[in-house]
């Protein structure tokens, strides 16, 4: 009977690379669980594919190891390990040795070479060895009892494996490594030989370096780029190449005195994991552990039901079976690694089709999405369909594959127009993931060819992702991978695993059924299970529960119909404008040279280090991590307000930088070539706030305090007999304020129509209102907007260019006449520091992880967040309910006007010029009518025929 293999596992490299591969997972209190969460799910996995294994975690141990001693810079140019990553290992430590695992740290060498003793001394017993790992390095090991997996890509490397993967054989790695160096450890190797180099090196002579530097004479013979040149660098960093090789070899004779018999798994720990799981919020985790003191194997989770691909008659027809808690990290090689889970089948009879558009046609709620061939929903074309009703069960209906040799598919204007009656049926609820994308790829499906013959989907009740956004908008990204793996303890099949990365990444539809159709029924059958699991929780909180369906979800086909709308642009006068702003950087280029004294990129930290702070000898404000004087922009910034002369003038040279390469040289290219217009996307479920976000392109960072910005707001144009409307709300965040500190000097301001500024000004300065003058009320505005961000009157004082116990002295008068204000300040920060959230007047949360942080400086930012927060997200909850209003009135009134843009609290129409006066009135008093405040909510409507203009 062969004995089972030890399974020895880097703990210490799958650590870093779940922490940079999954999403950030916190708990509710801030606190960093996603690295925990991958490499637990990683030991489950490889727990569940060697049940009977002896095992070890092996982790690096705090402090220098020999290699330190060997060559100091081993490891220097490594940043410090990240706070969020720290913090994790603790956790990660106890849950190991609670599930039972034994854990190895030993002082003065690496895990590499703890694993690297234990596999030869198992080796030479005859017992086979598994290690898991995704360090390179470990390639060495290899031997005929010795196989590195690497359970984050599926990749198996025996001899020959290794050899596949590197050209040479294990026995030649070291040698390898020493030639090219290694980035990730600073092991310099040597200099100008890369991985090619170093390969037909150790080939063409056939032998490590001890061969290659005893045939030296034969290198400029191979068939090498730069051979005639190598023996010389060879020969001068002949030290270097072999210092390289002792600090890439793995030692194996580390003095551990652990037998291999005793690395056997312990019963877990139930009621230390339980402990565990309940800080870490590992839910599923938590429910899953039987009762205290009850025995147990460690469990992988129980999500690897069989996946049934339904091809009827194609070839292609398959069952398999496979855990689905593998961490996502690098492309497979081979799709049969690809794991998931869930019963799940790809339709290609029209019979099954039929069965299931009856049981779409009785379900309660059907979750959808759609399969396409592109992120941008404008340019989509739709691939196929996958639906859920039930959990754990889903289909996917492919429509237009078409790689070489794919099974026959169902007509695709055949299955969309079936589908057409349901999906626009706005009494049967459906949910999506991200849902605002499906409706616009539908809406554009262009059914039999006619553009005008798409899916309006009507009936969309709840978006997965809106519900965590709403749940918690902070606790982690809000996208299908990150929810599954945070809520439902289950890792996705990766999109990059089925298609690959980079030039060479497939489109949906080139991707073979065998893969496509459980990566796409499993989008429907997740986002299903997601909301199953998160609207009870959300229905616990009624307020979220009411925000959601009342603001977030009623916004949802709003925005969707704004994007498909567009902004029609002038692209001819943002090329004019780009042709300036070219002769304008290069005037700017020269003035930055004469300054200097000589040429230099002004594009490159390093020179332009070097002429700032060695040539010009300007102060140094701030070092990089490295230690580098900082070129960063607000340390130019700094240096420009001193009135230093080279700063100033790469200040203007970034910004208008900016505006050329983002928006001048970029919008033109982005002109939709189907409508003529630019397509902006809007995201729901990024801001903490709430506030609304936009990209390809962000039009809501198009700056407008300068003439270059608002030239380009300026391409933003009516077509003929239209104009634009711009409809703003006036300083909606201070009357927000006024509202929730309810201070009887804001509230008379705002009740009066006074301009607050002013008022702000005659109360802080001491004078009548009349006397006030344009710098006192310059000065007033940043008190009024400076104190509800948390500006401190350092801040203060220079942004209104007095100094420190000046802007003090101002503060305290302003809290003086505004008590209200100063009462609101306290009570927030008492209200977030006792329940770790801050609430808007609509129900909105925002938690708080840093609010009980022993850190002075994150403890502060949370209280600052905590005073702004309300206002902020107020605002937001309160321009989405206008949208709502102004979208069903300018449905139901059919007047010639909609909405094309929405930019923080201004909404933008394009009106019919015949009906300019009732949309302006009617859309004035549907956004002030918006929310009901103890001040009035004041609109601002102004009317162009470009963006510019109108604003």
């Amino acid at each position: 009977m062969s004995l089972a293999p030890l399974v020895l596992v880097d703990g210490s490299s799958y650590l870093y690379r779940a922490f940079h591969a999954l999403p950030p997972l916190t708990t509710s209190k801030g606190m960093p669980t996603g690295a925990v969460k991958g490499v637990l799910n990683m030991l489950k996995s490889l727990r569940k594919q060697y049940p009977d294994s002896p095992f070890a975690v092996v982790f690096d141990a705090k402090g220098p190891t020999f290699r330190d001693e060997l060559f100091a810079e081993y490891k220097s140019h490594r940043p410090p390990m990240p706070d969020d990553l720290r913090v994790q290992i603790e956790p990660l430590h106890a849950c190991v040795r609670g599930l039972g695992y034994p854990l190895l740290c030993i002082e003065g060498v690496e895990a590499d070479d703890v694993i690297g003793t234990l596999a030869r001394q198992c080796a030479a017993e005859g017992r086979p060895v598994i290690i898991s790992t995704g360090d390179k390095d470990m390639a060495q090991l290899v031997c005929p009892l010795v196989t590195l997996v690497n359970t984050m890509t599926g990749s198996v490397y025996d001899v020959e494996g290794v050899k596949a993967k590197f050209g040479v054989g294990p026995e030649l790695i070291i040698d390898y490594l020493a030639l090219m160096g290694d980035k990730a450890d600073n092991i310099p190797g040597v200099a100008g030989v890369g991985e090619k180099t170093a390969l037909g090196l150790l080939v063409g002579v056939g032998g490590g370096l001890d061969v290659l530097y005893a045939n030296l004479d034969k290198v400029p013979e191979l068939p090498i780029r730069g051979a005639k040149t190598l023996p010389a660098k060879l020969t001068e960093q002949r030290d270097m190449a072999y210092l390289s090789y002792e600090l890439a070899t793995i030692k194996l004779d580390v003095p551990l005195n652990i037998r291999i018999e005793s690395l056997h798994m312990e019963a877990p720990d139930v009621a230390a994991l339980a402990e565990h799981y309940r800080e870490l919020e590992f839910k599923s985790w938590l429910n899953a552990l039987p009762a205290a003191g009850t025995p147990a194997e460690p469990k992988a989770q129980d999500n690897s039901a069989t996946v049934q691909f339904d091809l009827q008659a194609s070839p292609g027809s398959a069952s398999a079976s496979a855990p689905a808690d593998e961490v996502p990290g690098e492309q497979p090689e081979a799709a049969a690694q690809v794991q998931h889970s869930g019963a799940y089948e790809t339709i290609l009879d029209a019979g099954r089709f039929a069965q299931w558009l009856e049981k779409l046609a009785q379900a309660e709620l059907i979750a959808f999405d759609t399969e396409t061939t592109s992120l941008d929903a404008q340019q989509a074309q739709i691939v196929g369909v996958s639906f859920a009703v039930t959990a754990g069960e889903a289909a996917y209906v492919p429509l237009t594959h078409s790689y070489m040799g794919v099974p026959a598919q169902l007509d695709r204007d055949k299955v969309l127009t079936a589908l057409k009656p349901l999906l626009e049926d706005p009494r049967k609820a459906k949910l999506g993931q991200h849902a605002k994308y499906d409706i616009n790829v539908l809406a554009n499906c262009a059914i039999g060819g006619d553009p005008a013959n798409g899916i309006q989907l009507q009936g969309v009740a709840f978006d997965s992702m809106l519900e965590s956004y709403v749940l918690n908008a902070t606790a982690t990204r809000h996208n299908m991978d990150a929810l599954a793996l945070k809520y439902l303890d289950h890792t996705t099949i990766a999109f990059e695993d089925i298609a690959g990365k980079g030039a060479k990444q497939l489109t949906f539809d080139q991707i073979s059924l065998e893969q496509a159709g459980p990566y796409a029924a499993e989008d429907a059958d997740i986002t299903l299970r997601l909301h199953q699991t998160l609207w009870p929780q959300l229905q616990a909180i009624p307020g979220l529960a009411k925000l959601l369906s009342e603001i977030e979800m009623p916004l949802v086909p709003v925005l969707a119909r704004i994007e498909r709308q567009g902004a029609l642009v002038d692209a001819r006068l943002l090329g004019e404008h780009s042709v300036e702003l070219g002769e304008r950087l290069v005037e700017l280029e020269r003035e930055a040279f004469a300054i200097a004294g000589e040429e230099f990129n002004l594009g490159s930290p390093k020179q332009l280090g070097v002429i700032l702070y060695e040539k010009l000898g300007l102060p140094v404000l701030s070092k990089t991590a490295k230690g580098q004087a900082s070129t960063a922009e607000a340390v130019l910034a700094e240096l420009a307000e001193q009135d230093f002369e080279l700063p100033k003038v790469l200040m203007q040279y970034r910004s208008l930088s900016k505006l050329k390469s983002t928006y001048t040289d970029r919008l033109p290219e982005q002109i939709n070539p189907r409508t003529g217009r630019i397509h902006t996307s809007y995201h729901q479920a990024v801001t903490a706030t709430g506030r609304l976000s936009s990209s390809d392109p962000n039009l809501q960072n198009i700056p407008i305090r300068t003439a270059e910005g608002r030239r380009i707001r300026q391409a933003f144009i009516a077509p003929p007999g239209y104009k634009l409307l711009a409809a703003d709300y006036s300083q909606i965040e201070l009357r927000i304020m006024a509202h929730l500190a309810q201070d009887a000097g804001l509230l008379h301001a705002f009740r009066h129509n006074l301009d607050v500024h002013k008022a702000t000004a005659a109360e802080v300065f001491g004078v009548e209102l009349e006397q006030v003058t344009t710098d006192q009320r310059r000065s007033a505005k940043a008190i009024n907007f400076g104190l509800i961000y948390g500006m401190s009157a350092f801040g203060l004082a220079k942004q209104i260019g007095c100094d420190r116990k000046q802007a003090q002295a101002y503060i305290d008068r302003y809290f003086a006449r505004y008590p209200g204000v100063l009462a609101y300040m306290e009570r927030t920060r008492e209200q977030a520091s006792q329940q770790g959230y801050i609430e808007t007047l609509f129900g909105r949360r925002l938690y708080l992880p840093e609010i009980h942080s022993k850190n002075q400086g994150l403890r502060k930012a949370a209280e600052r967040t905590a005073i702004n927060a309300p206002m902020q997200g107020t605002a937001a909850d309160i321009i989405k309910r206008a949208m709502v209003r102004v979208d069903d009135w300018l449905t139901a009134s059919g007047v010639d006007a909609r909405v094309i843009l929405q930019v923080h609290d201004e909404l933008v129409l394009e009106v019919a010029q015949a009906q300019l006066a009732e949309v302006r009135a009617t859309v004035c008093r549907l956004m002030s009518e918006a929310a009901e405040l103890s001040v009035p909510l004041l609109v601002e409507a102004g009317v162009g025929d470009n963006w510019d203009e109108a604003h």
